[in-house]
């Protein structure tokens, strides 16, 4: 944690503005001044991107038929974005070190803005498709930066109710998108990006004014060849969790995840050796030593796998299985959203028992899946399927709420931007993983209760896994020793 020179500026100077963050050794931390409206500039860009990547789910089909192209469109508009995204995730977490995290969130902010108009001007499927991809990567740049950020600003006895905001609103956003798409597109689908203008011009304006300027890591620089292994990989790997199941899953498609697994493990040696020669690897090797990490990682995959798999088959459920129409089935969703506020409250209030909250929001989300699974039927109304998706709410703002905080603990100021882009890229490929598996179940067997079942089980193994978890958020996780 660093503190801020908070000694007032001489005239003529103008009025102090946030400056970099610095601390000696031994020298108390203190409280960044402009830390909370700094906090709401981060999670104003956080909203921005999560909503980008929902938005289309409902959109999409409005947007075909306006700009022509196959079907596969529909699938591309999220592909696109979703893969850049997830590509150069821990490459804009990296550059945050390098460059200083106030900058790279800037230029992702400002790109991302700009991408979104183009989605907005877009004429042809290229142009479209394109503009996403603009919007992915400098989403990448952009997102990570927010955890680092707010370990810089808050003290420590902050810092878990400032980490304890950043899942819920995520996940409220993720929740949300669809909502505000079906709103939105009925009056023209441009909207849903035009939207974003004013919102990251006055995230911009607002970054530069509260934000602090953290200084970069001396010495550190881009892992380019890391950098090129972690992209292919996960191109490899996601690609054909998005495309596969629309193509019958083709041996191509099978072909690709192996190899997946084969740049994967280059790239773990890669960054060993550049770890052991005194480099700078993409990712801190040191991070895998660190129990709170490791198992975060792992329980992050499967929930995000889960969130974004039952919420993909209750839009599924509601559009094919029940007739509603895309805002009708956005609105279907309003009680999960509140349910998710009511949660992040409940977790908030309880955020000194870490990992016992989010154990909980484990077992209650499977109870709200498991009554959606009870009331399921062709007949079913919105009403009667509220309870069941404002209990699974509630559950998924138990389990955000104090997830990153658990994580972050661990991680030292030098280890932040590596570790925010892993956990960012890592919440990208469990969310295509549950959209794959998921999505493939339902269409594999046409039965939303299988499909419901296999959900519950991803929730019985997030549970499992978050075992592993240190108890609390400001708890000091051991490391893991290798013998």
């Amino acid at each position: 944690m660093t503190a801020l020179d908070t000694r007032p500026a001489q005239p003529p100077v103008k009025p102090a503005t946030p400056t970099a963050l610095t601390r000696a050794p031994g020298e108390s931390v203190a409280p960044y001044r402009w830390r909370w409206p700094a906090l709401a500039v981060i999670l104003a860009g956080s909203v921005m991107e999560l909503l980008d990547a929902t938005v289309t789910n409902v959109a999409g089909p409005t947007m075909r038929a306006d700009l022509g192209g196959g079907t596969s469109l529909i699938q591309w508009l999220g592909a696109a974005y979703t893969l850049a995204m997830t590509a150069g995730l821990l490459t804009g977490g990296r550059l945050g070190d390098i460059v200083g995290r106030k900058r790279m969130f800037l230029i992702g902010v400002a790109g991302f803005t700009a991408g979104s108009l183009l989605c907005a001007l877009a004429f042809s499927p290229e142009t479209i498709i394109a503009a996403r991809i603009v919007q992915g990567l400098f989403g990448a740049a952009m997102i990570p930066q927010g955890m680092g950020l707010m370990k810089e600003m808050f003290p420590p006895k902050e810092l878990a109710a400032a980490m304890g905001l950043f899942g819920p609103v995520m996940g409220l956003s993720a929740v949300g998108g669809p909502i505000l798409a079906g709103v939105l597109t009925s009056i023209d689908w441009r909207l849903i990006f035009l939207i974003n203008l004013p919102i990251g011009g006055a995230a911009a304006l607002a970054a530069l004014r509260f934000l602090p300027a953290s200084r970069p890591v001396k010495g550190t620089r881009l892992d380019l060849m890391g950098a090129g292994l972690a992209s292919a990989g996960i191109v490899l790997l996601i690609f054909p969790l998005v495309q596969g199941r629309e193509h019958g899953w083709p041996v191509w498609a099978f072909a690709m995840m192996a190899g997946s697994v084969v740049v994967f493990a280059l790239f773990t040696v890669h960054q060993r050796r550049k770890a052991a020669r005194g480099g700078d690897p993409l990712v801190a090797p040191s991070l895998f030593r660190k129990r709170a990490f490791v198992s975060g990682m792992a329980t992050g995959t499967i929930y995000f796998a889960a969130f974004a798999g039952f919420f993909l088959i209750v839009g599924l459920y509601t559009q094919l299985g029940l007739s509603y129409s895309p805002l009708k089935a956005a609105l279907t969703g309003v009680p999960s959203s509140l349910g998710m506020i009511a949660g992040m409250g409940i977790a908030q209030a309880a955020r000194r028992h870490g990992r016992r909250v989010l154990l909980s929001g484990a077992v209650v989300m499977a109870l709200g899946v498991i009554g959606m699974i009870a009331i399921a039927s062709p007949e079913v109304s919105p009403w009667q399927l509220a309870p069941a998706l404002a209990v699974a709410g509630v559950g998924s703002g138990l389990i955000m709420s104090p997830y990153f905080g658990i994580v972050m603990a661990s991680v030292a100021p030098e280890e932040t931007g590596s570790a925010s882009g892993t956990l960012s890229a890592l919440q990208q490929v469990g969310s295509a993983l549950g959209l794959a598996l998921l999505g493939t179940v339902y269409f594999g067997t046409g039965s939303v209760e299988v499909t419901l079942w296999a959900a519950a089980g991803m929730m019985a193994a997030t549970f499992l896994v978050g075992l592993l978890l240190p108890k609390q958020q400001t708890e000091k996780p051991a490391e893991i020793t290798h013998h």
